[in-house]
């Protein structure tokens, strides 16, 4: 009997992941560039950190400084956020466009998944010591990343979907 009922546990566990897994497909097939462009959060802006962080490479902040601009863990969040916006839209292009550069969305993966680790570290430290140098250096580490990553995703933006770059850069 309990090894019947842990039979059907199973199967249905099996096929609840199932159904959320396609319903995650189906809802990643169904996004475009403006519902990708809604999901960015305005509410915090790079620009503070770096005049040119859409164009080029670094900030014009020092770590104490930037931890100052970036409101403390809010600009981390956003950070966060934006990040796996980011690549998801590298994804989209991928998917839909024969002629993105691989190396670049290689490049946008790995810098999504070093900022949200980056942030997530800075955070839990924030969590332990407030403000501390490490806490900043952190953040600050996920910040140069972060405008590092938003020049590339600009970058690539202009090759694909030049349309969209105005939309983009009003969003970040």
């Amino acid at each position: 009997m309990i090894l019947t009922l842990l039979q059907i546990a199973a199967v249905l566990g099996l096929g609840f992941y199932f159904f959320r897994w396609r319903k995650s497909l189906w809802r990643r097939n169904a996004q475009s560039w403006d519902s990708l462009l809604a999901r960015l959060r305005p509410d915090w802006s790079a620009r503070e950190l770096s005049d040119h962080f859409l164009w080029k490479e670094g900030l014009s902040a020092t770590p104490e400084d930037a931890w100052q601009r970036m409101e403390g863990p809010k600009g981390l969040w956003v950070m966060y956020q934006n990040a796996q916006v980011m690549l998801a839209m590298a994804d989209f292009a991928a998917r839909n466009s024969d002629s993105v550069d691989r190396l670049l969305l290689e490049t946008l993966r790995s810098d999504a998944m070093q900022i949200r680790v980056c942030v997530l570290m800075a955070l839990a430290q924030y969590g332990f010591s407030k403000a501390s140098e490490g806490v900043r250096i952190n953040a600050f580490r996920a910040a140069t990343m972060y405008t590092g990553m938003a020049a590339r995703m600009t970058q690539l933006l202009q090759e694909n979907a030049a349309g969209i770059v105005p939309d983009f850069v009003a969003a970040m």
